[in-house]
């Protein structure tokens, strides 16, 4: 499970497809974002959960490049 979320290369194949997905009109995390900039009104308890799934992704890409970025540094 480490070797998974430590590969670069299926955490940005994940970013690409479950993160951007669907692609139109626009990327799905993209409108829930601007949705929760723009106060977030209406938003139902499903709107929450969508956010987390197609975020997540992202949140382990920036880990991800955090842990190499400090990694680099140390050596």
């Amino acid at each position: 499970m480490k070797d998974l979320i430590n590969n670069g290369k299926l955490l940005l194949l994940l970013c690409l497809s479950l993160g951007l997905a669907p692609f139109f009109p626009e990327p799905h995390i993209w409108g829930k974002i601007k949705w929760i900039t723009g106060g977030a009104i209406g938003m139902q308890p499903k709107d929450w959960f969508d956010v987390i799934l197609h975020g997540f992704p992202f949140v382990l890409l920036i880990r991800f490049l955090i842990l190499k970025i400090g990694k680099s540094r140390s050596q």
